[in-house]
């Protein structure tokens, strides 16, 4: 970003933000929120507690449960639509009615269907997530070039080779992107079940700090779990910029 001529950081706005968040804060004119310097003293002393820590391995074990099986399924099944059009022909109108739906709608069904526990959240989690994947995965399976497909059958490839060695990895870009996304829908998907479905974890800690107006802890969990998704999403970008040369081949 360019100003007047001076090369200007993107974080330069997030700066702006704070400042505007902490002159709002010290003000009081809105006890909703409260400084940024105290939210940020309240992250350092809240990530410190067993309460937290509880919390967070509660909403890790449901994330991790979730998203691995979104990113099972969402890539096989985006595989699955990109190479047979029949397949793509009969899922593709579900899978993108799911992308654009409202699922926090079907929250209270998932708990009918699956009880209070943690399954509930763990499917909350996937459902949030895997629709994203599959259109991804299936986007890099359509753009791998069929002249690389024919050269491999030209060598005899069998069908195991032709899709470990030539076409997941020309997709590998797309499919990543996918997870990418996926993975910060997924931490939407884990906070929303556990707040709707079984008050544990970060849902847990959500309704107690709201309950009690207690919002500079909550903000500083708000915070907590922004800087997780963001990190979860710059781990996977950078993963994505190690393998791009395989597009830059296409």
């Amino acid at each position: 970003m360019t100003i007047l001529g001076f090369r200007v950081p993107m974080m330069a706005s997030l700066l702006v933000w704070c400042v505007v968040w902490e002159a709002v804060g010290q003000s009081g004119a809105l006890f909703l929120i409260p400084p940024l310097s105290d939210v940020l003293t309240a992250m350092v002393a809240l990530v410190q507690t067993g309460t937290w820590q509880a919390a967070a391995l509660t909403t890790l074990h449901s994330f991790v449960l979730g998203m691995f099986f979104a990113i099972t399924a969402g890539t096989l099944l985006g595989v699955l639509m990109g190479r047979f059009p029949a397949v793509d022909n009969l899922l593709g109108i579900w899978v993108n009615i799911f992308v654009s739906a409202p699922l926090s709608a079907l929250v209270p069904v998932l708990m009918i269907l699956f009880g209070m526990g943690e399954t509930t959240v763990v499917v909350t989690v996937f459902l949030f997530a895997v629709w994203i994947i599959v259109l991804d995965a299936r986007a890099g399976i359509q753009g791998v070039p069929p002249s690389l497909v024919e050269m491999g059958r030209s060598y005899g490839a069998s069908a195991f080779t032709l899709y470990a060695r030539i076409i997941l990895p020309a997709a590998l870009p797309e499919i990543l992107a996918g997870i990418r996304l996926g993975l910060v829908r997924g931490v939407k998907g884990v906070v929303i079940g556990q707040l709707l479905v079984s008050i544990i974890g970060y849902g847990e800690l959500f309704e107690l700090y709201s309950r009690n107006f207690d919002m500079t802890n909550f903000w500083a969990l708000t915070l907590i779990l922004f800087a997780a998704a963001m990190l979860l999403s710059a781990l996977v970008e950078a993963l994505e910029k190690r393998v791009d040369y395989y597009a830059g081949v296409r």
